[in-house]
């Protein structure tokens, strides 16, 4: 899909398509879209608490808002796959593997195009979604995008996405979803440092406490990858207790009548 089909694809799924029957149903919110540029490069850092978050995030806006996706939506096999790499491609999405060691470098580079191109990229910095709700520590991604592009960075944040679409689900209850804009962040005193990892750390920790202003979050300093594993041995233990339980044959004396 060349680029201009790509662009015509994007505009038609936001403005008739898709955007139109969202709007009409979902009646999305928004404040403080002021706060993003009328043109020219900048990041959007958003939480990220939905698979709908990338739908209702760029719907707020006039501009393109290009992300990032998993490659596993653009090369599926089959009828499915064809469908599915002609909608992410048309909606925005670069696709990036995720499964190798430069998986970072590759978003970097793919996010750099984008800022280079005087476009609005879209970013979740926690780099999953949350499974609970709550925000989670960011990864410094976010923070080297932006010393190495002199982009300036919007705190997002998007409330109410994970009762539109929970985790885990394809449909949830129909509210009105709030999209928050935050005042931009301008990093340029760190220039030439972003190979500092603590200069990277700080920067990301401001990010992540701008986004928890915005979206009221509970903040928790543990990246959310490692929270969704300990979640799933904490299941895994559960279970294996249970079953125990039951194996054993145990039965509850009865008292005596």
């Amino acid at each position: 899909m060349g680029g201009l089909e790509v662009s015509v694809f994007y505009w038609f799924l936001k403005w008739v398509a898709l955007g139109p029957l969202l709007k009409l149903v979902y009646r999305p919110q928004t404040e403080g879209a002021h706060h993003v540029p009328a043109e020219g490069p900048a990041i959007l850092a958003s939480n990220h608490l939905s698979y709908a978050d990338w739908l209702f995030m760029p719907l707020t806006l006039t501009r393109r808002v290009t992300f990032v996706a998993k490659a596993e939506y653009f090369n599926t096999p089959g009828i499915k796959g064809w469908f599915q790499k002609k909608f992410f491609y048309g909606a925005g999405q670069v696709p990036i593997d995720r499964s190798g060691a430069g998986a970072g470098e590759g978003a970097l580079s793919a996010a750099k195009k984008v800022l280079d191109s005087g476009e609005l990229f879209g970013i979740y910095p926690e780099g999953t979604r949350s499974h609970d709700g709550k925000l989670y520590r960011g990864k410094t991604g976010v923070a080297r995008l932006a010393l190495e592009t002199g982009a300036t960075v919007i705190p997002v944040a998007v409330v109410g996405t994970d009762v539109v679409a929970p985790p885990g689900k394809k449909f949830g209850r129909v509210i009105r979803p709030v999209v928050r804009f935050g005042e931009p962040l301008d990093f340029s005193r760190y220039e030439g440092l972003e190979k500092d990892r603590y200069i990277l750390r700080s920067i990301t920790d401001e990010i992540m406490y701008e986004i928890m202003q915005l979206s009221g979050q509970e903040y928790v300093d543990m990246y959310a990858s490692r929270a969704k594993e300990l979640q799933k041995e904490e299941q895994k233990k559960k279970e294996k207790g249970g079953d125990k339980g039951a194996a054993s044959g145990d039965v509850p004396e009865s008292k005596a009548s």
